[in-house]
């Protein structure tokens, strides 16, 4: 059999992403023996001290090379010494628009019932994936100022939806839910149609079109602030949630928290037909940068997703199952500081439980 291997683009990134990066490469060392694929990882400094010290986020010719990789591991975005916004746009979405990483995919899955605030729900109860427009929306950048400075001001944010757009992402969540392991096999679109007439009644349109094409899907549709409130009332209903750019960004924070918290969170950037990239979604945390107290297990289900993406299918599934063991049996708490072990000793209990 021809040895399988990738080539791995590291972005630790600020604050803890290092450190929790560290601990999803010290698992993909142990997966990679244990199912005999290899790897080379190059690691880029693209994040605040580089910018701090250059002025630089990231180059075309950067992002240009990125594209040479099989996938892209990122820890996190976020300097306290750089104005927000400055790396997030300059780096965060730079890279998902120039990869054109039009999916954003959010599993929310709790482990163990121990870490859930919510009364009474178990695992069985939280176990969803939520298919958020990566590429447009409200984050395209798009606006204007008008009578900047004066009492007159207006500020215009456009939210730019385009039918390719839209149906790509859609077309996704369809074949996602088709192929996902549920009984449900139920595609919820949540957005907002009795307000946002013109972006909205574009999405419903479309889905509408798409899911004669998918007749053993089923379909529903939530208003977001349904989707948060069903969220927290009753997330068993859930299976598969699609929706745009800027509902997805708040409500997969709210599924982080049923899940446990943004410790346990992953994500993936994701171009069906190109390289994608995996994260932790809990951001840089700078606070306890340095202190070995960071949970980097959002790092390690990330690595899990990029390996599920490259195609170690079997390999991903032990990550997932070695980080279940490892939250359930031996961590009392996700929070950061309280977890009973150390950064780097959590990584330790990952490998030993693969």
């Amino acid at each position: 059999m021809e040895k399988r291997s990738y080539k791995i683009a590291v972005m630790p990134g600020d604050g803890t992403g290092p450190e929790v990066v560290n601990e999803g490469l010290k698992v993909l060392k142990a997966v990679s023996k244990k199912f005999s694929f290899s790897y080379t990882e190059n690691i880029f400094d693209y994040g605040g001290e580089r910018y701090l010290k250059t002025g630089k986020t990231i180059t075309d010719e950067e992002l240009e090379g990125l594209k040479k990789y099989d996938a892209i591991f990122l820890g996190a975005i976020g300097h306290p010494d750089v104005k927000p916004g400055i790396l997030e746009q300059g780096i965060l979405l730079k890279t998902r628009f120039a990869l054109d990483q039009y999916i954003n995919l959010r599993p929310v899955r709790l482990y163990d019932e121990r870490f859930c605030p919510l009364k009474d729900k178990k695992p069985a109860d939280i176990d969803f994936v939520v298919v958020r427009e990566n590429s447009e929306g409200l984050y395209k950048g798009m606006g204007e100022f008008q009578n900047k400075g004066t009492k007159d001001e207006v500020a215009i944010q456009i939210s730019h939806n385009t039918r390719k757009g839209v149906e790509r992402c859609l077309r996704y969540a369809f074949e996602f839910t088709r192929k996902r392991n549920s009984k449900k096999k139920t595609l919820t679109l949540c957005g907002k149609t009795n307000v946002l007439t013109y972006a909205w009644d574009l999405w419903q349109r479309t889905f509408d079109e798409l899911k004669k094409e998918y007749p053993d899907v089923k379909t529903d549709y939530a208003h977001v602030d349904a989707t948060t409130m069903w969220f927290v009332k009753n997330p068993e209903w859930f299976d598969v949630i699609v929706t745009d750019n800027i509902f997805g960004d708040i409500i997969t924070d709210l599924g982080a928290m049923i899940q446990g918290g943004m410790g346990i969170a992953a994500g993936g950037n994701i171009n069906p037909n190109g390289v994608s990239m995996f994260e932790p979604i809990g951001g840089s945390a700078p606070k306890y940068t340095g202190q070995n107290v960071i949970n980097p297990m959002a790092a390690i289900c990330a690595l899990g997703m990029l390996l599920d993406n490259i195609g170690e299918a079997e390999a991903a599934k032990a990550v997932e199952k070695a980080a279940i063991h490892v939250a359930t049996k031996k961590m009392k708490s996700l929070a950061a500081g309280k977890m009973g072990y150390g950064t780097k000793e959590i990584g330790d209990l990952v490998v030993e439980s693969l």
